[in-house]
């Protein structure tokens, strides 16, 4: 998640277990808890895509956390707290820190690997936004009245709210996903598997995605007292040999889509608007489209050798806001066209709502 988020959760955690040193438990905790992000230093000129194979990799998982906890206290103690603080103390405030971040960053849906190097599975729990105001800020406030307070009920306020913040995140999840599968099944679809995703800063509205006959389906589902449906694109998944015959198998640009492939869970496609351009089909600013927020570039005319590019494809433009925005607050019934391969439920419950091109659960 963002730094804000990881460092005022990693500070509720040693907030909430020193009942005498709050103040500087809190400050060594939020400090820790945003230290395991330093991977994004680890990148290359040449290689454009290298931080997506080390962020949230050998610092995020759960083996490196005592290892992690112990740079933090040497940096730390010696900086800040040698005369108020024993190192012991110093170390297990860190170390409390820094456990948080890898578990937190697993509850989002970008993919952490927790068991490196056992593993180099990325594991995604789809039950948070990588940014989420409503889960931070309270967080936040419960850490400075703890702080101020000196009281370590403070933090167990806030472990507690994160706790349960992140629960109910599960279960949106499970009801967007069971929706999901909803729509699938009335669309005629055997899904190879259905996926929900949290949109931007909120529980509320879900990116729905499923594969069915090499076309990737995507929807906005909105979970709240009401179900709405948001029909979206179908976009075929990607076919380098039909998407791009002219790639060499043996160029290193093959070799960086399958790093890509590994990176994205295998949610690959080609870009309908961006010549040569890959995309990470997980992410969009408006969740029924398909048109990513990342993308990897390729070139015909690159040497073998050559690596391909990096892109962010971020539309943040005041109709794409006023869209999400509309459908964040069901305020308006934005429209949606007919791709490919789509066909339209034609029934729906009494609390569901499918808005589409046809509108047809008016």
């Amino acid at each position: 998640m963002d730094p804000l988020s990881q460092g005022v959760l990693g500070a509720t955690a040693p907030l909430a277990a020193s009942k005498k040193d709050g103040l500087l438990a809190a400050m060594l905790g939020l400090f820790s808890g945003m230290a395991a992000d330093l991977d994004v230093l680890i990148n290359s000129d040449t290689d454009p895509i290298l931080f997506l194979e080390f962020h949230r990799q050998f610092t995020h998982s759960l083996i490196f956390i005592p290892i992690g906890g112990l740079i933090c206290a040497l940096l730390l103690y010696g900086l800040f707290v040698r005369r108020r603080l024993s190192f012991g103390r110093t170390y297990l405030f860190c170390t409390l820190g820094y456990a948080t971040h890898g578990l937190l960053d697993a509850c989002t849906s970008y993919g952490t690997q927790l068991f490196w190097p056992f593993s180099s599975t990325r594991i995604a729990w789809h039950n948070i936004s990588i940014i989420d105001p409503f889960f931070t800020l309270p967080i936040l406030l419960f850490v400075i009245a703890g702080m101020v307070k000196k009281s370590p009920r403070w933090g167990q306020v806030g472990l507690l709210w994160a706790v349960v913040y992140l629960g109910f995140g599960m279960v949106q999840r499970e009801r967007a996903e069971a929706i999901g599968r909803d729509v699938a099944m009335a669309r005629g679809h055997a899904p190879v598997a259905v996926e929900a995703k949290p949109s931007f800063g909120n529980l509320l509205l879900w990116k729905s995605i499923y594969e069915h006959g090499g076309y990737y389906y995507i929807d906005a589902i909105r979970v709240g007292m009401t179900t709405k449906i948001f029909a979206g694109e179908a976009v075929e998944k990607l076919d380098l040999t039909r998407d791009f015959p002219w790639l060499d198998p043996a160029s290193q640009q093959a070799r960086d889509v399958e790093r890509f492939r590994w990176f994205s869970a295998g949610y690959l496609a080609k870009s309908p608007t961006i010549k040569g351009v890959i995309v990470d089909m997980r992410y969009s600013m408006v969740p029924n489209r398909g048109d990513g927020l990342w993308g990897i570039q390729l070139s015909r005319d690159a040497a073998a050798h050559a690596h391909v590019g990096y892109r962010m494809m971020r539309d943040t433009s005041a109709p794409t806001r006023s869209t999400f925005l509309a459908m964040v607050f069901d305020s308006s019934e934005p429209e949606s066209k007919r791709f490919p391969g789509i066909q339209q439920t034609a029934e729906c419950n009494a609390t569901t709502a499918v808005v589409s091109e046809a509108e047809l659960c008016r």
